[in-house]
């Protein structure tokens, strides 16, 4: 039997929208081999696709070394506006931290990974957890959860998208006429887009928080351009924050949503990355 054959997964309902319940995947290790930390998740898609089961293979890989995960639905391009995703995966942050104690895992040690566009969305979350343009979206969770802060202690930005408009000019550039038609499901302009960019956000200190950051890039990526990437980790260091910057040779944009020795490498990164910072 494998390590991850051991997990156990449940779902539940973190918060409600637009007369939505959204439901995450709680994936636990075996008994009592639980670190008390706990992981959000937050997948890809372009804003406009995938769900809550698209990262299952790390979402295994994690909770097998311990850690309870916590894999999101949220709105997006689908049936929402930037910025409605954020505001979903704070409420998610707040749900978990008010029911620590049923969950089994320490309120203060949670640490939150995204991918892709799912990256800028954790990005944004971890650096402005408690704005309000960041709240609005309902708590299920203890009778004080809505006043409990969304702050991470750690984050990990999987090929992030981390300005939006600068990928939507890479891609008319490129000719990806479908991640152009995603970008337009999801924000209302061009400059909507520029308003939501982690980097813009950075440096003009907009920042409430600079928790470590774990910056991850492969080499072959279609979907993110090197220089975007590169872009966010100068501004998160002259914003003042430490980051770890992984490049990854020869890999392809969402690598670790399949299993492979790729994956598992990975994993391990990203585990010693959440050990020294959790």
């Amino acid at each position: 039997m494998s390590p991850s054959d051991a997990v156990t997964t449940d779902t539940l309902v973190y918060g409600r929208a637009d007369d939505l319940d959204l439901l995450a995947d709680r994936y636990g290790p075996s008994e009592g081999a639980g670190s008390g930390q706990a992981v959000v998740m937050v997948h890809g898609g372009a804003w406009t696709s995938n769900d809550r089961l698209s990262p299952a293979v790390l979402c295994r890989e994690l909770a097998s070394a311990g850690y309870t995960v916590f894999s999101l639905d949220f709105r997006d391009g689908r049936n929402g506006k930037h910025p409605c995703a954020v505001r979903d995966i704070t409420a998610a942050i707040r749900c978990i931290r008010s029911r620590a104690d049923e969950f089994g895992i320490d309120a203060a040690r949670i640490g939150l990974i995204g991918s892709s566009s799912g990256g800028h969305l954790a990005l944004l979350a971890a650096i402005q957890p408690d704005i309000e343009a960041h709240r609005g979206t309902a708590v299920v969770g203890a009778p004080d959860a809505e006043q409990a802060s969304a702050a991470v202690n750690c984050v990990v930005a999987l090929w992030p998208v981390s300005d939006p408009l600068h990928r939507f000019n890479y891609a008319r550039r490129v000719g990806r006429d479908e991640l152009i038609a995603a970008h337009r499901r999801y924000y209302r302009d061009e400059e909507h887009m520029r308003e939501a960019s982690v980097q813009r956000a950075l440096a003009n200190g907009e920042a409430q928080r600079l928790p470590p950051l774990l910056v991850v890039q492969p080499g072959e990526d279609a979907n993110v351009p090197r220089e975007m990437t590169l872009e966010l980790v100068s501004a998160y260091q002259d914003a003042g924050g430490v980051l770890n910057y992984l490049f990854l040779p020869g890999l392809p944009h969402g690598f670790a949503y399949q299993a492979s020795a790729e994956t598992t490498r990975l994993a391990g990164d990203i585990l010693t990355f959440l050990a020294r910072h959790l």
